[in-house]
């Protein structure tokens, strides 16, 4: 399996002329993510972490709802697949017959998904209820987050192309955090991280993402049952919809001292 950035070549333009250099650019892939030799989904990620991303996936999706509805889960040793780009996972044989049957249609780490409006909410609403959330975030802790999430990016510091998610404690403490070509991809990595620590539901973190807040992201942090997600980029109107009918507080903006909360009672 490659890794999360490679080397190339380019011509550096200026003002006053090119020259012949090199460029550390974020790596995309495709990661094709199986259930007992099924592929259910593809889905282009930055390599690294693959196992998380795949649990990450099937439990914000619905397929498995804990560590013990996983018998397996490892990379494909596959002649055609030299790159490391299949996980093929097992599930236990307690895992009920209805979620089987969802793994055996494709699922597509996708807002273009056929997702639409209210129905949508209501249907995801009966799977993941409305939150209940314990605390509330504290003011200073939030606005002190996206620079503790910026230092912790490493691989955006070679590249400047990677989304990242991250997982704080009510107190801001940094627990986790994930870096990929795509800001689904990172939240289904640090959940992934959490579920096979066999630490789900989530619902003592605040989830951070680097950009905005579409609907997806909200979804995945609703079946882990986390209560607040901030993004330092806009929500989307569905993304606020969601927050709004789910009791989750949805904190955009988060940049420069402020931010805008939707949701939580707002």
């Amino acid at each position: 399996m490659n890794g999360p950035s490679r080397t190339v070549g380019i011509q550096r333009v200026t003002a006053d002329g090119a020259t012949l250099t090199e460029d550390q650019v974020a790596a995309e892939e495709p990661l094709e993510i199986r259930i007992e030799g099924r592929s259910i989904a593809i889905t282009m990620r930055t390599p690294g972490h693959d196992l998380e991303l795949a649990a990450g996936f099937l439990f914000t999706e619905g397929v498995i709802d804990g560590l013990d509805d996983l018998r397996a889960i490892a990379h494909v040793d596959d002649p055609s697949d030299p790159q490391g780009n299949t996980v093929d996972t097992v599930l236990a044989s307690g895992v009920p017959a209805a979620r089987r049957s969802a793994a055996d249609r494709a699922l597509y780490a996708s807002s273009s998904c056929g997702v639409c409006g209210k129905a949508s909410i209501d249907r995801l609403l009966v799977g993941a209820p409305p939150l209940h959330p314990k605390w509330t975030p504290d003011p200073a802790v939030l606005l002190a987050l996206p620079d503790r999430l910026r230092k912790a990016q490493a691989v955006f510091d070679q590249t400047g192309g990677l989304h990242a998610a991250a997982l704080f404690s009510p107190q801001g403490e940094l627990e986790v955090v994930r870096e990929d070509i795509g800001r689904h991809n990172a939240v289904d990595k640090v959940i992934g991280w959490r579920l096979r620590e066999d630490r789900v539901p989530v619902d003592d973190r605040i989830l951070l993402v680097s950009g905005r807040a579409g609907f997806e992201i909200v979804q995945k942090a609703l079946v882990a049952r986390i209560s607040v997600v901030a993004a330092v980029g806009a929500p989307s109107s569905m993304a606020v919809d969601l927050a709004e009918e789910s009791g989750l507080t949805l904190v955009g903006f988060l940049r420069d001292g402020r931010y805008n909360q939707y949701g939580g009672g707002v």
